[in-house]
């Protein structure tokens, strides 16, 4: 029997990293989003995960580069407002180690991505909920979602890298009325 979980985005986060001038990374996040884990005790092989990422919200500290990833040389954000990850399965990798594959969409192009989950554990909060926690990681060329903006350096290479990382620490809290049986 499945559970429904809400990500606890306060407690959570969607985090990237991207190559620039060849030899330094950028680092940022996207501040608001949404999803939901559906987890079966039994095996969490049978869970699935659905999320969706306001596109405005992306976030480096930086507020003219901000702009230039919201706007239609990279997220195009006034066109595409939302990225969106669903799983497609699961596979149990060993231990507390899986394999989450879904599909996930950025500016209308849906692609096929790994995600490597490690599962944190579940425990009861001080205010009586049921809290589980999982680390996920992968790593996706950004031209395959069409965002191929990109500028030559004089000395070799690109000023902006193709491979982005993504590491993402979620917490998710159990929906009321979904206690296991």
């Amino acid at each position: 029997m499945t559970t429904t979980w809400n990500i606890d985005s306060a407690h959570s986060g969607i985090n990237f990293s991207v190559r620039h001038m060849v030899f330094a990374k950028v680092r940022g996040r996207f501040a608001a989003w949404t999803g939901k884990v559906q987890l079966d005790p039994a095996s969490l092989a049978n869970g699935s995960a659905e999320v969706t990422i306001d596109a405005k919200s992306i976030d480096t500290g930086v507020s003219d580069r901000d702009t230039h990833l919201r706007s239609g040389d990279f997220l195009d954000v006034e066109r595409f407002p939302e990225l969106r990850f669903v799983s497609q399965g699961v596979q149990h990798a060993g231990g507390d180690r899986y394999r989450v594959e879904g599909a996930l969409t950025i500016r209308d192009v849906t692609r096929t991505v790994t995600l490597d989950v490690t599962y944190a554990g579940q425990v009861k909060d001080p205010w009586g909920n049921q809290r589980v926690a999982f680390t996920a990681t992968t790593s996706l060329d950004r031209r395959e979602f069409g965002l191929v903006w990109n500028q030559a350096l004089e000395a070799g290479g690109v000023l902006v890298g193709e491979r982005v990382e993504i590491e993402i620490e979620l917490q998710a809290v159990q929906a009321a009325g979904s206690a296991a049986a």
